[in-house]
């Protein structure tokens, strides 16, 4: 099984696409600074073969390149970073006042 995942900016969302098929996507919000993850899902079709790990990974991994922080608000992508620490750094902190 062939695997991609692409930024899709127009339609504000990653996708992953398995053998040519849109397999799920994360749907997003963008401003300067700040990419806030709203729903993600996959479809029943493609469960349970491990792509919502392999988007949330892929697109954490662009936005990391880009210097964006993270706003998980969902619960998919926010459990997803909770079970790897490695990407906590990437969540929004808002400034100590």
């Amino acid at each position: 099984m062939a695997t991609e995942v692409v930024n899709r900016p127009d339609e504000r969302r990653y996708e992953i696409i398995s053998d040519g098929e849109v397999a799920g996507y994360a749907e997003y919000i963008l401003t300067n600074d700040l990419i806030t993850f709203t729903h993600t899902e996959i479809d029943p079709a493609f469960e349970g073969k491990g792509l919502g790990g392999t988007l949330v990974r892929e697109a954490l991994d662009d936005v990391r390149g880009r210097g964006l922080a993270v706003l998980p608000l969902c619960p998919f992508v926010k459990g997803w970073i909770e079970r790897h620490p490695d990407y906590v750094d990437l969540v929004y902190r808002s400034p100590k006042e």
